[in-house]
């Protein structure tokens, strides 16, 4: 029974840290196994540090492999969060190098055009260029750097996720293994307790509990008594056997498998931690780099020859010379300029006498012999026609280009023509019906305004001429690098027929025309543009239906839209706006951003729309009406069905504002 008792005291007062001799020895921070010669170099530590005994205890406790395997989440978490940090900012970093190296190159191309500045401003802004371009290289290589760092960190969390998981599975098990035995125990424990208690009341004679009852009837105090011992041993042996079991397990659970599991959760924790510090340490040098690479890009340190030392931004700006730019500009055009002209002065012919500049006797006015008229230019003009002369047919046809746009008399005084109607000073009549401003091109057609071209039958064209010129599916771009004109001639042509003969044509721009008429004008077009002349209905077979539907064919068939698809949605976007006047101001920055073909293209066909209008009275076309034709037209089609509606409201807030917003030009 003595030792019985012993036992059980020991199974009740639970498990308690055992001592070294016993096989367990304290924990080691280094994680090697339990031994005295590691015992022996732990224990200065241990009294060195003061929290070194709280930490022991906690991980030689049952707790500890729980507590270890929450600390260790944490770190995997905290790894898998900056992981996530430096992707998505290696992904801002790199949009951002990539979109500084795509506007450098496209300002390094624009900077090359003949329409820009060129000398020390070319020469020091494609430096400036540069400068940028290295930020951007610089850029590049910090975000594939912290890319790296980012998939790095990913590998190591997920390595070490699978080894806690690994570790907590195994650790758990053998902690579970000592937990069950030792629930057995108990139970075994208290059903010992129960039958011993039993028999010394038997034993005892105490006969409280009345007669016992068997199976087979009543039993006498002495078989129930043998009884009891013989079940009572049963269960010390039981007991017995489960101490054993518990014991051994929690022996092998403190000795061996606690101290694996401990050592190596907390080399995972070393070592995500580590990891974690390390990409840290990486992150803020690379930040540092990348920080002077840029400082040293703007503003180099100064060497001992400074003339071989890369300039700062400041001094490649400073070095701009506008003044020798300007005049070495001007002067590249000095071998164009010729001789000054000599002195203009009238000289008589030596055959007529002094007598011949005496007035005439028969009273009529005098005329001089110098009937030409001379401009500061010196280009001569035709003398003013007198009051009651009629106006030749010649001065209606070259009166076009001062209908709608500001022109230049040769006093160098500036005036506009009326949207309808011109008169000519001197000649009391009206002019000819109103014309678009002839466009300036390099062709022989615009080299001789005065000599019209020669009309091209269209009964005698073929709608497969060969393309010798191509004007339909070309951008305004390139046929204003092509042609030299900002207003395609095909455009010009299209609005003067329709302004000439369609004001009052019921349904122009609504009705369409004859397909076979329009792929016959588009083959003209194509293979010599410079053949037509729409100022004789019979070069588009009197059928001005057709012109309009070429025009909105030109349109359609541009490789981008007149409004562009990059200011596409910026237009549906203004056209949400309700106000009035806030939606036409922001339309307007917009179409004033339009590049210079565009714009030119957009304020010829604006002015001519605005004409078409001011008849609706007659053709049954208001603005409402002509947004309708025009909007998918010039805009194009956008990939939500929806914004249809926007286009329109964007055209007929143009039309509406035709003079306030082309005013100043």
């Amino acid at each position: 029974m003595d030792t019985r008792d012993s036992l059980d005291r020991s199974s009740a007062e639970g498990p308690h840290p055992m001592p070294a001799s016993d096989g367990y020895l304290p924990y080691n921070p280094n994680g090697d196994s339990a031994g005295p010669d590691n015992l022996q170099q732990t224990q200065p530590n241990a009294s060195g540090n003061e929290s070194s005994g709280a930490v022991d205890a906690v991980l030689q406790s049952d707790i500890g492999i729980n507590t270890l395997l929450t600390r260790l989440k944490q770190s995997v978490a905290s790894a898998r969060e900056f992981a996530a940090f430096l992707k998505k900012r290696s992904t801002l970093e790199e949009e951002h190098a990539q979109g500084l190296k795509k506007i450098c190159k496209s300002s390094h191309e624009s900077s090359r055009r003949p329409d820009n500045r060129q000398g020390s401003y070319a020469q020091h802004y494609n430096e400036v260029i540069g400068i940028h371009d290295r930020l951007a290289d610089n850029g590049v290589q910090f975000a594939l750097s912290i890319h790296q760092m980012h998939e790095d960190l990913h590998d190591l969390a997920v390595n070490i996720e699978r080894g806690r998981k690994q570790w907590k599975q195994t650790g758990l098990s053998a902690e579970k293994r000592v937990q069950d035995s030792e629930a057995l125990m108990e139970r075994a424990k208290a059903k010992y307790d129960s039958l011993a208690d039993d028999y010394d009341r038997a034993r005892t004679g105490d006969k409280q509990s009345g007669r016992v009852f068997g199976l087979k009837g009543p039993k006498s105090a002495a078989q129930h008594e043998e009884d009891l011992n013989r079940k009572m041993q049963a269960a010390d042996a039981d007991y017995a056997s489960k101490v054993q079991t518990a014991r051994s397990q929690r022996q092998e659970l403190i000795s061996t498998q606690r101290p694996q599991a401990v050592k190596a959760i907390l080399d995972l924790i070393n070592e995500c931690d580590a990891g974690l510090t390390l990409q840290l340490q990486k992150f803020a040098s690379f930040n540092e780099k990348l920080l002077l690479g840029n400082g040293l890009c703007v503003s180099p340190l100064k060497g001992q020859n400074n003339d071989q030392s890369p300039r700062s931004l400041r001094d490649v700006v400073f070095q701009i010379d506008n003044t020798h730019d300007l005049n070495s500009y001007i002067s590249s055009f000095s071998p164009r300029a010729g001789q000054r002209p000599a002195d203009i002065r009238y000289q008589p012919h030596p055959s007529t006498g002094p007598t011949q500049q005496a007035p005439p006797t028969d009273g009529r006015s005098h005329i001089e012999p110098n009937t030409q008229a001379t401009t500061p230019s010196g280009n001569f003009h035709p003398a003013p026609f007198p009051d009651n002369a009629p106006v030749p047919s010649t001065a209606q046809n070259q009166r076009s280009e001062t209908d709608h746009f500001p022109v230049q008399n040769p006093a160098g005084q500036s005036y506009e023509g009326s949207p309808h109607q011109q008169t000519f000073p001197g000649s009391g009549v009206a002019a000819a019906p109103p014309q678009l401003p002839q466009p300036q091109l390099s062709s022989p057609l615009y080299s001789q305004p005065q000599k019209p071209p020669t009309p091209v039958n269209p009964d005698h064209t073929h709608p497969d001429l060969p393309p010798l010129r191509p004007v339909f599916g070309v951008s305004l771009e390139e046929l204003l690098h092509r042609d030299g004109s900002a207003i395609p001639l095909v455009v010009y042509q299209c609005l003067q027929a329709v302004e000439l003969f369609g004001l009052d044509f019921e349904g122009i721009y609504r009705l369409s025309g004859s397909a076979m008429h329009i792929s016959k004008l588009r083959a003209i077009f194509d293979h010599d543009p410079s053949q037509v002349d729409f100022r004789n209905p019979e070069s588009f077979f009197h059928d001005v239906n057709s012109v309009a539907g070429l025009l909105k064919q030109f349109f359609r068939e541009l490789p981008d839209p007149l409004f562009t698809h990059h200011h596409f949605q910026n237009f549906i976007e203004a056209a949400h706006i309700d106000d009035d006047v806030t939606r036409r101001d922001s339309i307007h920055a917009i179409v004033n951003s339009l590049p210079d073909p565009n714009y030119a293209t957009l304020r010829a066909l604006t002015l001519h729309l605005y004409r078409v209008q001011e008849h609706s009275s007659a053709n049954r076309m208001n603005s409402g009406n002509l947004a309708i034709c025009f909007g998918p037209t010039l805009m194009g089609t956008g990939s939500n069905i929806a914004d249809a509606g926007w286009q329109v409201r964007v055209i007929e807030t143009i039309l509406h504002n035709t003079y306030q917003i082309f005013d100043d030009d």
